[in-house]
């Protein structure tokens, strides 16, 4: 049965369509600029069928996974060092706060002019965009493991790798969790921003640049429609993720909120 939240979502949605329309058909603005929402619609539906615009997909989704999943692997393993040496997370600290509020768009011409390869460096630049929520999701992770549990195990004769494996690692897996799907979005937005500013041979971005040359603001919301429905298919799927591997996290949480 579908819930109210998602009627209401849907209605919300529709409402918004409705209003634009009915904006644009009775000439409040212009047409060219902001073309109608069943135009925009249209035109999305056709690019399905558009072999240029899905092999820009893949392009895309191809750097995406690749940013992601690199940044997964270094992420990771160093939010659970620095979370368990306190001396190492003290000194390394002022560095992380200092890169971490740079904005990563800002970046994307220096990476240009030091990686020479088109794909490495829109890569390099989702992990490095894409790094943080991970890392730090980790650290809050490893800081919030109950110092008792730890204790008790050790209390018992078992070794740091143990405590590790058997408690501090099981209990940070929700908060890293949560990291990857807020680095999952800012993988995709760092993906599409390297394309359009640094060009290449395909991608969603580059895609949307050809069709602003053209003045083709349809194909540009149509492009920008899908690459939206990617984000929250996306983060859909890793929601799901969440509550069906960590749903005793969430009764936890749940409980003492």
């Amino acid at each position: 049965m579908i819930s109210a939240r998602i009627l209401r979502g849907v209605a919300g949605v529709a409402g918004f369509l409705i209003v634009g329309e009915l904006t644009i058909r009775f000439g409040l603005t212009d047409d060219v600029v902001f073309p109608p929402p069943s135009l925009v619609l249209w035109e999305a539906m056709g690019l399905l069928a558009d072999p240029v615009f899905l092999s820009g997909v893949a392009i895309t989704l191809t750097n995406w996974a690749l940013g992601l999943i690199a940044s997964v692997v270094i992420a990771v393993p160093l939010g659970v060092l620095l979370g368990s040496l306190a001396s190492v997370e003290r000194a390394t600290r002022p560095l992380l706060e200092f890169l971490r509020p740079i904005p990563s768009v800002a970046i994307i011409p220096l990476a240009i002019l030091l990686i020479p390869v088109d794909s490495m460096m829109k890569v390099s630049v989702i992990v490095y965009a894409s790094l943080w929520p991970v890392l730090i999701n980790t650290l809050y992770g490893m800081h919030d493991v109950d110092p008792l549990a730890k204790e008790s195990l050790r209390s018992f004769g078992f070794g740091s790798i143990d405590v590790l494996r058997r408690v501090s690692l099981p209990s940070a897996a929700p908060f890293m969790l949560t990291g990857v799907r807020i680095a999952a979005g800012i993988a995709l937005i760092l993906a599409v921003s390297a394309e359009l500013l640094a060009g290449g041979t395909g991608g969603i971005g580059v895609f949307v640049i050809q069709a602003g040359s053209g003045n083709r603001t349809d194909l540009i919301l149509a492009a920008t429609f899908w690459a939206g429905i990617i984000g929250m298919v996306a983060n859909s799927l890793l929601v799901l993720a969440e509550r069906r591997l960590f749903h005793w996290h969430q009764a936890r949480t749940g409980a003492t909120t």
